[in-house]
C-alpha cells in the first residue's frame, strides 16, 4: 500500500480546494449538473473522493479496496476544468473519476500489478484500449483498485478480495464479511462511495458477483464488446471488461465510453455498432411487453429461503411492470460447465504467457510467476498456494485436441442451450438471482460460493446485467439479467425497468459515517 500513501502526501500538498457538500450517491447525471451549476468543479470532486479513500478505505472502517491512487489526477482534472470552461464537455464522462481494477494496463505513473508483487514494479507502456477510450470521453482515471491476485487464478482454495499487493479488501455491509471477486476492490469502492463509476474484468462471475455482493449494478458484455487489448487475462473466450456503478444509467454511460472496435482484438473487431449509446432510451415501462424467463436450474438454487423469496418478489415486479413471466426453465449448460476449467487453464497459459512476453516485466511466462511465488512463498503465499497456476503450466499449446474439445463443448454448447431455451418461449431475458448473501471472509478455508448464475453468460459470452434486488440479513442480493449475444442495449433497458420500479439499493451504513 506505499504508492497509495505517497498519493495521499502529494494530495495534502496540493493546496486543491475542498467542496462543502457531500457527494455520496451522486449520479454522473448529478455531479454533471453541479458542474454546469458551477457549484462544483472536477478538480474539487477529485479531491472529495481522495479525502472519502483516506477516511473510509485507507482509515475508520478500512475497506481497503483502492490499491492505488493516481498522483496525477489532480492536474488531469484541472486541465478538464479549463476545458469545459473553454469549450463545453466532451460528454456525460467529461471530469467524472473512474477508479480501474489492477489488471487494466495505464501508460501513467501507476503500476498494473493483478494484485501480484511479481508485478509490484509494472508500469505499462500503452494504456489499454477501453483506458484510451475513457481518457478521450474526458474521464479521470482516479487509481487502481484491489483484486482478488490474478484475478481469482492462482488457487483453488484462495479468498475472494485478497492479493499479495493489497491484502484484503472488505464488505461494506459487513467488514467481517467477503466482498466477492475478483472484481472486489471496484465493487467495494462504488458502493462505499469513493468513487462515481469502476471498470471490473469478467472471466466467470468477477463483475456481477461483486456488483450483486456490494448492492450495486454491474454490467458483463457481450464478449468482444469491450476490447481486451492492455488487461492482464485468464482466457479470451470469456474475458471481459465490465461497468460497476451505483444504477443502470452510470454503468451504460461508462459503458458506452469504454466500447469502440479495436483492431488487435479479433472478437472487438468483428462487434457491431461500436458508436451505440447505451444509456439513450432507458424508460421505466421497459419491462412492458417483454417475455422474461426464469432459470430453475442455477448453482445453489433454492439453497438459502431467503434469496428464494427475494426471487420470487423480483419476479412478481417485473410481471406487475406488464412482463409476461415464463416460469421454471431448465437451462442445461453441465456439460460446458465441466469443459470450461479445461478451457479457462490451457488459455490462461497461453494467454499470460503472450502478455508477459512483451510486458517488459521481471516475469517473462507463467513459470517465472510460479517460481518467484516459491521463492517469495512467505509474502506470495501466506494463506493460499497456487494449484491453478499449476495445473494450467502444465497444459500445452491451443492446438492440442483436449483443448480444441473442450471449447466447443463450452462455449458452443451453452450457446445452443441458451438460444435454444430463448428462441423456444421467444424470451427478451433469462432471470436467476445473482448471489448468496455474503460469507464471512475465511482465510483458513478460502471463499463459500453457495449460490451463482454467472456461467450462464460467462460461458457462452452473452450479456449479464445484475442489479440491486434487495437483502437478507441486511445483506445486498443482486438480480442477474440475462440476454443474447449483442443485444446488450435491449437487456439494459429491461434491467433499467426493474431497477427502477424496485427501487432496492441502500447505501452501506458506514457511507453514512456510523463505523
Amino acid at each position: 500500500m506505499k504508492h497509495l500513501s505517497v498519493a495521499l502526501v502529494l494530495l495534502a500538498l496540493s493546496g486543491c480546494a475542498e467542496p462543502t457538500a457531500d457527494y455520496s450517491e451522486y449520479s454522473i447525471a448529478e455531479l454533471h449538473d453541479a458542474m454546469h451549476r458551477d457549484e462544483l468543479s472536477a478538480e474539487e470532486l477529485v479531491g472529495w473522493y481522495q479525502d472519502q479513500i483516506a477516511a473510509i478505505d485507507q482509515s475508520g472502517p478500512m475497506l481497503n479496496s483502492v490499491i492505488e491512487l493516481n498522483p496525477d489526477a489532480l492536474t488531469i482534472a484541472r486541465a478538464l476544468d479549463e476545458e469545459w470552461q473553454e469549450s463545453g464537455p466532451r460528454g456525460p464522462m467529461h471530469g467524472i473519476p473512474v477508479l480501474l481494477k489492477a489488471n487494466i494496463d495505464t501508460a501513467d505513473r501507476m503500476r498494473t500489478t493483478a494484485g501480484s508483487l511479481a508485478l509490484e514494479n509494472h508500469i505499462a507502456e500503452e494504456d489499454a484500449f477501453l483506458v484510451k477510450r475513457l481518457r478521450d470521453a474526458g474521464a479521470i482515471i482516479l487509481g487502481k483498485t484491489n483484486l482478488s491476485e490474478w484475478a481469482n487464478f492462482r488457487s483453488t482454495r484462495s479468498s475472494s478480495g485478497w492479493s499479495s499487493v493489497g491484502g484484503q479488501t472488505k464488505n461494506p455491509y459487513d467488514l467481517t464479511r467477503n466482498p466477492c471477486g475478483s472484481s472486489s476492490g471496484s465493487g467495494v469502492a462504488v458502493a462505499a462511495n469513493l468513487t462515481a463509476v469502476a471498470v471490473g474484468t469478467e472471466t466467470d462471475g468477477s463483475v456481477v458477483c461483486p456488483s450483486g455482493i456490494n448492492g450495486i449494478v454491474g454490467i458483463k458484455p457481450t464478449l468482444g464488446l469491450v476490447s481486451r487489448s492492455g488487461i492482464i487475462p485468464i482466457a479470451h473466450s470469456q474475458d471481459t471488461a465490465g461497468p460497476m456503478a451505483r444504477s443502470v444509467r452510470d454503468a451504460a454511460i461508462l459503458l458506452t465510453a469504454m466500447t469502440g472496435k479495436d483492431m488487435n482484438d479479433p472478437d472487438s473487431a468483428a462487434s457491431p455498432d461500436p458508436d451505440e449509446d447505451y444509456a439513450s432510451g432507458l424508460a421505466a415501462d421497459g419491462l412492458d411487453g417483454k417475455r422474461i424467463g426464469v432459470i430453475a436450474t442455477y448453482y445453489g438454487a433454492g439453497a438459502n429461503p431467503g434469496v428464494q423469496a427475494l426471487f420470487e418478489q423480483s419476479i412478481e415486479t417485473i410481471a406487475a411492470q406488464g412482463a409476461t413471466i415464463v416460469p421454471d426453465l431448465e437451462v442445461d449448460i453441465s456439460d460446458a460447465m465441466a469443459a470450461e476449467g479445461t478451457v479457462l487453464r490451457y488459455e490462461f497459459k497461453h494467454d499470460l504467457n503472450a502478455y508477459l512476453e512483451n510486458a517488459g516485466t521481471a516475469v517473462a511466462s507463467i513459470d517465472d510467476v510460479i517460481e518467484f511465488n516459491e521463492d517469495n512463498a512467505d509474502t506470495v503465499m501466506p494463506i493460499f498456494g497456487q494449484e491453478r497456476m499449476l495445473s494450467s503450466a502444465e497444459k500445452g499449446t491451443l492446438d492440442d485436441p483436449e483443448y480444441l474439445e473442450a471449447l466447443d463443448r463450452s462455449r458452443n454448447g451453452a450457446r445452443e442451450a441458451l438460444i435454444a431455451v430463448m428462441d423456444e418461449h421467444n424470451l427478451d431475458a433469462l432471470i436467476a438471482p445473482t448471489n448468496s448473501p455474503a460469507w464471512k471472509t475465511d482465510h483458513a478455508n478460502g471463499d463459500h460460493y453457495l449460490l451463482s448464475s454467472s456461467s450462464f453468460a460467462a460461458v457462452s459470452g452473452f450479456p449479464n446485467v445484475t442489479v440491486p434486488a434487495g437483502f437478507v440479513s441486511d445483506l445486498p442480493i443482486g438480480l442477474s439479467f440475462i440476454g443474447k449475444r449483442f443485444e446488450d442495449k435491449a437487456l439494459i433497458e429491461i434491467a433499467y425497468a426493474f431497477e427502477q420500479a424496485s427501487k432496492a439499493r441502500k447505501p452501506p451504513a458506514l457511507v453514512q459515517g456510523e463505523f
